[in-house]
């Protein structure tokens, strides 16, 4: 910063703090009434016992808070705000710290152990509607052990993590229906029991909610069914066994044609010959009409969404203003930025001050606290990259490569369309073997086979069919669905590739997938290693790897002769949520950073791993799957012998301002979000609808709309090749989307020789190219040093 700056800065410095001094006087306009006591000191007069019950508590419950490092006096304090909100406990520099009540104009109401304006430890947030929380709180959520009580009367006894029922609890329900077992995100997950009122219960396991795995239903009559379960249903192997010692051992589905099964009657002799059972499967599935799983109550309003007006005064600020529960404060900071820019130029000659610039400045400096307020810094802020135009380039007629969507589209078509899907998982081995392939021959004319079309004459090939169908059944992938998305009116768009393999990308008009051209070389990789791609999908379904849907040939004939390889891939970043970042991190720093200047940067662009500048912070029982499954894939990876993976990560910012500047938690703005040209956008009051909407919580996945938070980091000068920069403490809250790439490299010769080369000129350590078992270990401690436990 030249000199002539810091000047200009610390004028305004000074006049905002003769403003803030200023203000002081008036400060009595803003309460009505105000009273001060020491925390220790009596009650003489005897009125106010609920005050004594709060000292008591403090002293027996919050003796470390009394300690706090760098803290001032603890001191008793009551607070009336005009708007009607009011505090009365303890209070410390500036914040509730201790014990205390709050109640706000709408009726919520909470009251026990804060820290530094934050619920933290024990207490009891009340809602309007007659809802009740009584139990462990940290940094503003329900999180630990607590009893939650609906307006009806629902009653949910248990563990919380993030305003979410996550661990063991029971939950009974004013129908009379009771589950006592696992949580997971809010939802009945893993082993439990649900008992309905009528007597009915349902003893194993449950997912995202509902019945599925395995488990045993216990009709109140004696009737009982042991064995699979999905989506609530019987389905797969099970028996339905009778008070009388009979039973029927079969195949279940809702599907006629999918059911099997033999009645065995009681004492094991066979029925009579000549008489008919006078029962069939499908009564077990109408007797189990109307036995829904209850998904309980929405909660209105979450208690770490409810905002503090707190009072400024021991540090030279007189203004009442929003803190958001968890402690962080709502300033005008993009307007800041803006005054200190319009500073830089001035009125045309560089001679502007915060005086001249009008009264927001003083609000906006107000809501600061100017002891600490590194001007500096705030220069530097974080701003979001220009927003991107639609990636790719819509392929019309006329386009180089029409022809060849065209092929690819009937191709698709012709694939999925042709065959049902599996009816089960179970695949044989030779359903693997790479020999698996089926041609098929586009005539323009049409065929038996094919339609007539406007393209060239072409051959279509199939790579494993029956592998790739499942796998789509797997991922719960409609094909009529699919082939819209592929095949419909909407033309394919084209991306040129962002990496050096030179492929081509071409997206579904919804981005809903993504189409590769790779290599043979790819192929046969992908082929080699399919059975243990698909057993691990199957064992692990959090795993980040890549979604795999398709694998196919185009083969024009006539003088060209050319084949295009492709292989149909999820798009990690399809959502509704605009991605401002995008990071492509491998754990090495050889060219390992973005080639475009900052002028070109816009939110398409990649960022590689020396671009990096945030550290990940995960929620507790995220991050701990994280590590686990990032072990997994990473373990599987290495025994298929394949390197040159990379973990994509996409980062949504919750808080803009309008001027476009990334907002840190512990600066909020109340002006909303910025403006995106050309791109849908949530405002923050939308993502926090998702957290508050049951139905919504299942999209929330590993890698997949994950709520977060983000540590800003810094490389220290002469750190050129630092890939992980310090922690600064600057947060910022995101929507986290990430998943494990280009996982079709082998350690071939080409790489050992590229290993071998450059390893003469340089670190071999900082290259990319290395033995696939180095690649996991290190790859591992890039991921595991980046992605850490949120401690809020």
């Amino acid at each position: 910063m030249s000199k002539e700056h810091s000047n200009t800065v610390m004028k305004a410095w000074e006049a905002t703090l003769r403003k803030t001094q200023a203000a002081k006087k008036r400060a009595n306009s803003i309460f009505g009434t105000m009273s001060v006591a020491h925390a220790d000191d009596e009650d003489e007069d005897g009125d106010h016992d609920d005050n004594k019950n709060h000292n008591n508590n403090i002293n027996n419950n919050n003796k470390s808070l009394d300690a706090s490092p760098g803290g001032g006096e603890i001191y008793h304090a009551e607070q009336f705000v005009l708007n009607g909100d009011c505090y009365t406990g303890q209070w410390q520099d500036n914040f509730p710290h201790g014990y205390g009540k709050y109640l706000w104009t709408d009726g919520c109401m909470y009251v026990g152990q804060w820290h530094r304006g934050k619920k933290m430890g024990k207490g009891r947030f009340s809602w309007p509607s007659g809802a009740i929380y009584e139990g462990e709180f940290k940094g503003g959520y329900m999180d630990g052990k607590g009893t939650y009580t609906g307006p009806s009367g629902d009653v949910y006894r248990g563990q919380w993590v993030m305003n979410l029922k996550h661990g063991h609890g029971v939950r009974s329900f004013t129908n009379g229906d009771c589950y006592e077992g696992d949580w997971r995100r809010g939802l009945q997950e893993g082993s439990g029991r649900y008992q309905w009122a009528n007597g009915d219960c349902y003893v194993g396991e449950f997912k995202n909610g509902v019945i599925c795995g395995k488990g045993t239903f216990a009709w109140s009559d004696g009737n009982r069914y042991e064995g699979l379960w999905e989506d609530g249903l019987p389905k797969g192997n099970g028996t339905f066994m009778w008070p009388d010692g009979s039973f029927y051992l079969g195949n279940w589905s809702k599907d006629l044609e999918e059911r099997s099964g033999s009645y065995y009657p009681a004492g094991g002799s066979p029925p009579a010959e000549g008489d008919k059972l006078e029962w069939s499967p499908q009564q077990v599935y109408d007797g189990l009409s109307g036995h829904e799983i209850c998904s309980g109550e929405k909660v209105s309003i979450l208690p770490s969404q409810k905002k503090l007006t707190v009072w400024r005064s021991s540090k030279g600020d007189t203004r009442p203003r929003q803190v958001s529960a968890d402690g962080r404060v709502s300033v005008g900071v993009e307007r800041t930025i803006d005054r200190m820019e319009m500073l830089e130029g001035g009125n045309g000659d560089g001679s502007g001050t915060f005086e001249e610039l009008g009264r927001d400045v003083e609000v906006d400096l107000l809501g600061l606290d100017i002891e600490k307020a590194n001007l500096e810094g705030f220069l530097g802020q974080l701003r979001l990259p220009r927003t991107g135009k639609k990636q790719g380039e819509t392929i019309y007629k006329g386009h180089k490569n029409y022809e060849l969507m065209l092929n690819l589209q009937l191709g698709i078509r012709h694939s999925v369309g042709r065959a049902p899907p599996p009816v089960s998982l179970d695949l044989k081995a030779s359903a693997f073997d790479p020999k698996q392939k089926v041609w098929t021959r586009f005539p323009p004319e049409g065929s038996k086979y094919t339609p007539p079309h406007q393209s060239c004459d072409f051959k279509w090939k199939d790579y494993c069919p029956l592998v790739f169908r499942t796998l789509r059944k797997l991922f719960k992938v409609d094909p009529a669905d699919y082939m819209l998305s592929i095949c419909g009116n909407d033309a394919l768009r084209e991306l040129s590739s962002p990496g050096k393999s030179g492929s081509f990308f071409y997206l579904t008009n919804d981005d809903r997938y993504m189409i590769k051209t790779i290599k043979k070389a790819e192929v046969k990789v992908l082929l080699r290693m399919l059975s243990a791609y698909y057993n691990h999908f199957r064992a692990f379904e959090n795993t980040l790897v890549t979604k795999f849907y398709g694998l196919h040939c185009v083969k024009l004939t006539g003088p060209i002769q050319r084949k295009v390889r492709f292989i149909i891939m999820g798009n990690l970043f399809c959502s509704e949520y605009t991605i401002h970042r995008r990071f492509d991190l491998k754990g090495s720093s050889l060219g390992r950073t973005t080639d475009k200047p900052e002028s070109e940067i816009d939110g398409n662009t990649i960022l590689k791993d020396l671009d990096l500048n945030f550290l990940f912070r995960l929620q507790k029982p995220w991050f701990q799957e994280f590590c686990r499954q990032i072990d997994r894939d990473c373990e599987f990876l290495e025994q298929e012998r394949i390197m040159d993976y990379s973990l994509l990560v996409g980062l949504y910012f919750r808080e803009t301002s309008v001027a476009g500047y990334l907002i840190p938690s512990g600066a909020r703005t109340p002006t909303g979000d910025q403006e995106d040209e050309g791109a849908p956008r949530l405002s923050r009051a939308d993502v926090d609808q998702l957290l508050l909407d049951p139905t919504r919580w299942a999209s929330i996945r590993l890698g997949v709309n994950m709520p977060a938070r983000v540590e800003r980091s810094i490389r220290r000068g002469g750190s050129e090749f630092q890939l992980i920069g310090e922690p600064t403490g600057e947060f910022y809250e995101v929507v986290m989307f990430f998943g494990i790439i280009d996982i079709l490299q082998d350690y071939d010769i080409s790489k050992k020789l590229e290993h071998a080369y450059k390893s003469i000129q340089y670190d071999p350590t900082s290259i990319s190219a290395v033995d696939p078992r180095q690649y996991s270990r290190r790859f591992r401690d890039f991921i595991f040093n980046i992605f850490l436990e949120d401690e809020l």
